[in-house]
């Protein structure tokens, strides 16, 4: 059964009385493991994509299954839950509080989990750890380079343990060393078996993934191995 499993995925919005197709029947299969990079030009349907995948929108039309879990016969509150538990958010611009501390942003997720304070803090512990950000938990994010604060907005994403990392534009912010930094950090992950779904407008960055996904006026034109 795979991860993902998107079956003739529409959407459309109405704008002034027009009706805007953002994606014009997607089918799609994505197996635990994976490294999937979604290239096309600007308004092309990949965010669009990105939000349906990360339960943050639902489709005009179609069936979208999230490991066996028919996601679109789910109410709102479980949606939450099944973004707090099995997906973690990267975006271009890191999204991270500006009035919290790294270690502050980095346990946000965890506020929305039933887990308890030990395992919390151990949890944090770990990721901090594995992201190397021990000397930065106690500054805040107008103290860090961008290369830092996205690594800060990664360990965020990864405190819950997701199965599924979804980056949009992750290096669109950063210069061209700290955009490398930040796309071996997510190649590794996904070595340690987490999935990867990943917009990006570079060629170069897009190479790190399995398989690229050429995406033109709401359809999926070719997937390159």
């Amino acid at each position: 059964m795979a991860l993902i499993e998107l079956s003739n995925i529409k959407r459309v919005y109405r704008l002034d009385g027009v009706d805007i197709f953002a994606l014009r029947g997607i089918s799609l299969k994505v197996e635990k493991g994976a490294f999937i990079s979604i290239m096309g030009p600007s308004g092309s349907g990949k965010t669009t994509l990105m939000n349906i995948i990360g339960c943050l929108d639902r489709p005009t039309e179609g069936k979208y299954f999230l490991d066996g879990i028919d996601i679109l016969s789910l109410n709102d509150d479980e949606l939450s839950r099944i973004r707090n538990n099995k997906i973690g958010f990267v975006f271009q611009n890191f999204n991270l509080l500006p009035r919290s501390t790294v270690l502050e942003n980095i346990e946000l997720p965890l506020h929305y989990s039933r887990i308890n304070q030990a395992e919390k803090r151990l949890r944090c512990e770990q990721i901090v750890e594995k992201i190397k950000l021990q000397d930065l938990i106690r500054r805040y994010p107008n103290q860090l380079s961008g290369g830092q604060q996205q690594k800060v907005a990664i360990a965020r994403a990864l405190v819950n343990k997701p199965d599924i990392i979804l980056a949009d534009e992750p290096t669109g912010n950063l210069d061209t060393r700290s955009g490398m930094e930040i796309m071996e950090l997510i190649s590794d992950l996904n070595k340690e078996g987490i999935t990867v779904l990943l917009v990006t407008h570079e060629r170069e960055i897009a190479s790190y993934a399995k398989e690229i996904i050429h995406f033109r006026d709401g359809t999926i034109m070719r997937i390159d191995s």
